[in-house]
């Protein structure tokens, strides 16, 4: 069975008088006489009964809000230790990403030395080194990745070579000098090999390591947990777009705007407003929206419906009434004839949808009696079932 207080659309704190009430007007406008051409309404019309049989027994409400309550701690205990699950395996994984982390730089250090202390080695070498350094902490593919720079810079040098052989030696006059300066420029080209050779191996490393991480699709971070929570707001916050409060479960307070397009059941997301763990990419905020109960209307979708209590005669006459709108007051005009199941939609009095515009505002006829009998009605409803018209 479906939850009772939702069915009658009354609040679990409602009283006996206001059950009964909600109970009649709702097996009024849900009776199979008035809903013929509607094949569930006698499901809905005994489904009103039952709800009412629960409730307006003091025991059958007790033991069913005993349960509602037992079932609702069960549902958020349950939610609560999925999220600190969640949080230890997170921290698991950032503890192993940042042990992986710490070993990347230690093998970058010993590199670091080990061409320092090698600074006569060939760049060619110098460069295999550093590859092979990369694929024994990487693998074979971040190698394979940066080989393309590797093959351009040699392809560069050797055009260099090809427009330009003998240098600025070439250029010079005096034979003696050009050969004492050609001995001058291999000199100072050598020194400048066992410098790039110096700082060849871990600028190589470095680079391979920029290109691994900056190609890869993932930055290899996992994703902290999400924390989920509910807000409940008021049909006033979403017409206005209002801005909300929510609590975390962690006992942190978080506020944002309800975007156009929220509903009762609505879910937000607020990126990276979730877990914070160290090592890993910080989870969202998710936030269950709620409406809560409005003495006015009912949410149905973006759509919001009221009930106008309509009596005999304005029910069979017509009349001109005034309604509550979401907005202030509203003119509504009651055509003659208008029974319970009749009713009136005003377009553009609902809540705010997302891709623009708003719902509709459904005013639901009720028709009610006098407060004391009145004979002449009473003659006149007497004649009219025994079919005897003055």
């Amino acid at each position: 069975m479906r939850d009772p207080y939702k069915i009658l659309g009354v609040k679990r704190d409602a009283a006996a008088d206001e059950i009964k009430a909600a109970w009649r007007n709702m097996a009024k406008s849900a009776h199979p006489d008035h809903n013929q051409d509607d094949p569930t309404a006698t499901a809905r019309f005994a489904e009103i009964g039952r709800a009412y049989e629960t409730l307006k027994d003091p025991r059958k409400r007790s033991l069913f809000d005993n349960a509602l309550r037992m079932a609702e701690a069960k549902k958020h205990e349950q939610t609560i230790m999925q999220q600190r699950q969640a949080a230890r395996e997170a921290a698991v994984r950032a503890k192993a990403a940042q042990a992986n982390a710490e070993r990347v730089m230690e093998e970058l250090a010993r590199a670091a030395q080990k061409a320092t202390a090698d600074g006569s080695r060939q760049q060619a070498g110098a460069t295999e080194a550093a590859d092979e350094m990369v694929d024994r902490i990487f693998g074979a593919q971040a190698r394979a990745a940066g080989g393309g720079q590797a093959q351009g810079r040699a392809q560069h040098t050797q055009y260099q070579q090809t427009q330009n052989p003998q240098g600025d030696a070439g250029r010079r006059i005096d034979g003696d000098a050009a050969e004492t300066d050609t001995k001058g420029d291999e000199e100072a080209s050598d020194a400048g090999a066992n410098a790039a050779a110096n700082l060849s191996l871990p600028l190589s490393i470095l680079t391979n390591l920029v290109r691994r991480f900056t190609g890869a699709k993932d930055t290899g971070l996992d994703k902290a947990p999400d924390e989920v929570t509910t807000a409940t707001v008021t049909i006033d916050d979403v017409l206005k777009s209002g801005w909300i409060t929510a609590s975390l479960p962690e006992g942190r307070e978080i506020g944002f705007a309800l975007p156009a397009g929220t509903t009762d059941g609505h879910e937000i997301r607020l990126k990276g407003q979730g877990f914070k763990l160290p090592g890993m990419q910080r989870g969202d905020a998710v936030i269950n929206v709620r409406i809560a109960p409005d003495p006015r209307f009912t949410v149905d979708g973006f759509d919001l419906h009221a009930v106008l209590p309509l009596s005999i005669e304005n029910a069979v006459l017509g009349t001109e009434a005034r309604i509550e709108g979401p907005s202030g007051p509203l003119n509504v005009t009651i055509p003659a004839w208008s029974g319970s199941d009749k009713t009136i939609r005003i377009p553009g009095q609902g809540l705010p949808r997302e891709e623009g515009g708003r719902g509709d505002l459904v005013v639901e006829l009720r028709i009610i009696l006098w407060e004391k009998p009145d004979d002449k009605i009473t003659d006149l409803m007497r004649s009219m079932r025994e079919g005897l018209f003055l």
